[in-house]
Order: C-alpha cells, then sequence, then structure tokens
C-alpha cells in the first residue's frame, strides 16, 4: 500500500489511477493521517459457457430455418 496526500493525488491523479488499474491499494491521507484507501474493483470474470457443451442440454422445438409464427399471423404486423 501506498500512503499518499490529498494535493498529491490531486495534482497526478491519473497516474496514481493507472497504479490502481495495476492492482495497487493507496492510502489518501489529508495533513499525513490517512482517512481512506483506494483498491481495484475485482477483475471480471468472462463467461465462458457454451450453449450445448453438456450432451443433451439442447432441446430445439420445431424447424430452426421457419418463421417462429405461422405466416397468417404476419398481416397484423404490417402498418
Amino acid at each position: 500500500m501506498t500512503a499518499i496526500n490529498i494535493a498529491d493525488l490531486k495534482n497526478h491523479l491519473s497516474d496514481f489511477l493507472r497504479r490502481v488499474e495495476e492492482g495497487e491499494v493507496l492510502v489518501v491521507a489529508k495533513r499525513n493521517v490517512p482517512f481512506a484507501t483506494i483498491a481495484p474493483l475485482p477483475k471480471r470474470r468472462v463467461n465462458q459457457t457454451k450453449l450445448g457443451c453438456l450432451p443433451h442440454s439442447v432441446t430445439v422445438a420445431g424447424d430452426l430455418t421457419e418463421p417462429a409464427m405461422p405466416a397468417a399471423d404476419w398481416d397484423m404486423h404490417a402498418e
């Protein structure tokens, strides 16, 4: 952890935020008295779930090449 005073934080905010982004925790002090910390948020995990990765985990109802609704119902959507 790195302790910084408010004036230094204001003058070099982008540099300190870059350091936080890289994983460093900053302790903010007012007249050398610590009162807050700035810490990075936990990294977001990338969703690696793949549709149908397990056998029989997906069921397709109907034909994927046909419209989902009957052709007669298409007229009600026309303006």
